[in-house]
């Protein structure tokens, strides 16, 4: 029986820093704790704003002093956040006030190669799924699309009734080298869950973005060259 790990768990806190920074007691940590849930999924399963799927979200980011809640969105499409003239993020930012009852300092960041963070193309791979794309193709057109913005490795894996079969099996899918075990490798993980009429697919991905050199984001030193750079924006609030 293998015996797995997840990627993101064993480089936290080694080569890759945490979602959420903060101290707190063990009175309070529980309650912080939950509190940083229900924003991250808030934020992610916004009952009204159904651009916020589109948006990209790869990850939030939570940070916390005596006096306010630091919330860094990093985002492959900003503007769908943003709105016009920053409407949107004022409107947001109150909500999130609301639901935790803190002042909440909200910041939002651009992710310059989307094709590069494992999460998004879990997510992408999932909207074709569901909209009943051949599962072999859209995991074909993944993996090239994600080797061509210079990633060295990808590996994509989907469990469920793929095709619609009366029996659920596995596909999995190789390009380059994901060497799990080696901590310098930045090794990207994302998960989702496809929803079809005959039932979920789970979609996995693993993206080898390259080795570990220092402080760096977006897989910036997947290999260089390949794809044209964006210009990486912070919208700050």
């Amino acid at each position: 029986m293998g015996q797995k790990v997840n990627p993101v768990g064993f480089r936290t806190g080694v080569v890759r820093g945490w979602k959420s920074r903060w101290f707190a007691s063990k009175q309070e940590f529980s309650n912080l704790l939950v509190e940083d849930l229900k924003i991250r999924k808030y934020i992610k399963d916004h009952p009204q704003k159904t651009q916020y799927r589109n948006a990209g979200i790869d990850r939030i980011e939570i940070e916390r002093t005596r006096d306010e809640v630091k919330v860094i969105l990093h985002v492959a499409r900003p503007g769908l956040i943003i709105g016009k003239k920053g409407q949107e993020v004022e409107l947001l930012q109150n909500e999130l006030q609301n639901l935790i009852g803190r002042r909440v300092n909200l910041k939002i960041e651009e992710i310059g190669r989307p094709e590069l963070q494992a999460q998004l193309v879990a997510e992408d791979i999932s909207q074709q799924l569901s909209k009943r794309a051949s599962f072999r193709r859209t995991m074909k057109r993944a993996m090239d699309q994600t080797m061509d913005s210079g990633a060295k490795g990808i590996k994509i894996r989907l469990a469920g009734r793929l095709g619609g079969s009366e029996m659920a099996r596995v596909e999995k899918q190789i390009s380059g080298s994901i060497p799990l075990s080696t901590l310098r490798a930045k090794i990207d993980y994302g998960f989702t869950e496809a929803m079809t009429p005959q039932g979920h697919i789970g979609v996995q991905v693993w993206i080898n973005q390259g080795m570990f050199e220092g402080e760096a984001d977006d897989g910036s030193d997947a290999e260089a060259g390949k794809a044209s750079k964006k210009s990486k924006k912070a919208y700050k609030r």
